[in-house]
């Protein structure tokens, strides 16, 4: 597991799915809560309203993903001593 993360270009992929569900979870959480007309059972509409909640936590820690992976990637790996 930890070898997976050490890698920063494992990373940076797995934060653009993370960004990508988070995306998809808040705009389908604010349509289905929000907009949508219909009747929803109370279990739908509690899991919509959770969806709201949890589509931008997963966005913000998608993006600090990102910028780690990132910052990891522009360093160099190593540096030769002369």
């Amino acid at each position: 597991m930890f070898h997976f993360f050490s890698n920063p270009q494992n990373v940076l992929q797995l934060s653009n799915q993370v960004l990508g569900v988070g995306l998809a979870m808040l705009l389908a959480g604010i349509y289905g809560a929000y907009l949508y007309g219909g009747h929803l059972s109370i279990l739908a509409q509690v899991s919509l309203h959770a969806m709201t909640i949890i589509g931008p936590t997963l966005l913000k820690i998608g993006y600090v993903m990102r910028l780690l992976s990132q910052h990891r990637l522009s360093k160099p790996t190593s540096v030769a001593m002369a």
